[in-house]
């Protein structure tokens, strides 16, 4: 997965963004690749994201790692248990993840972090066998309308309607619907701690 070349302009632009870097990571190597899921594959819970971040996981390799996004998602999963630290900086920092495993439907960072359908669809089989790898999956969540659109037709035939809050039974799966963890959610107030927190409560303990 992590050779993976399928999609041109996803390629161009991480190997793009892991030269040319921001300022304030110029020292470090960027990843510069696709972005494996993260978490233990006997999880019962899956979390579904949009894709990585330029400067977050396509710097260091890991899901939510590096960035605004991760940092208010890492911080609700050890509130709630879930994480052994409440930030996440780097692939060797020492988080353990407890049941929960993150992943996304596009692997690669998108430019302006907005994937096209087509890419969508191209990278669907990594999701669908991760999905198929985890057998004690018993919830997935969904992070925001993209992922949502993503995840459904992996799962089953089934088509609730995107929401915050949203719980259905998708393909056999409690499947439930989450803003996303973007600082144009959570800066906004749109998305807060409480609310995320009340979300992750649920899919753990449908699971």
């Amino acid at each position: 997965m992590t050779a993976c070349r399928a999609c041109p302009r996803l390629v161009v632009w991480r190997e793009t963004v892991a030269v040319e870097k921001r300022a304030a990571f110029r020292t470090e190597t960027y990843w510069g690749k696709p972005v494996p899921g993260f978490g233990p594959m006997d999880a019962s819970l899956l979390i579904v994201g949009l894709a990585p971040a330029a400067h977050g996981a396509n710097r260091t390799g890991r899901m939510f790692t590096g960035d605004p996004s991760g940092d208010f998602l890492y911080r609700a999963l050890y509130e709630v248990g879930m994480a052994s630290q409440p930030t996440s900086v780097s692939r060797d920092d020492g988080m353990e993840l407890y049941g929960v495993r993150m992943a996304s439907p596009v692997r690669c960072a998108p430019p302006e972090n907005k994937p096209t359908p087509l890419e969508r669809d191209t990278c669907s089989s990594f999701l669908r066998e991760e999905i198929s790898l985890m057998p004690r999956l018993r919830s997935v969540m969904v992070l925001g309308a993209f992922g949502w659109k993503a995840v459904l037709p992996l799962l089953g035939p089934e088509r609730p309607k995107f929401g915050h809050g949203v719980e259905a039974v998708v393909g056999g799966l409690r499947v439930f619907g989450c803003y996303h963890v973007s600082p144009h959610n959570t800066y906004t107030g749109r998305l807060t701690q409480e609310m995320l927190q009340n979300v992750l409560k649920r899919a753990a303990g449908s699971a």
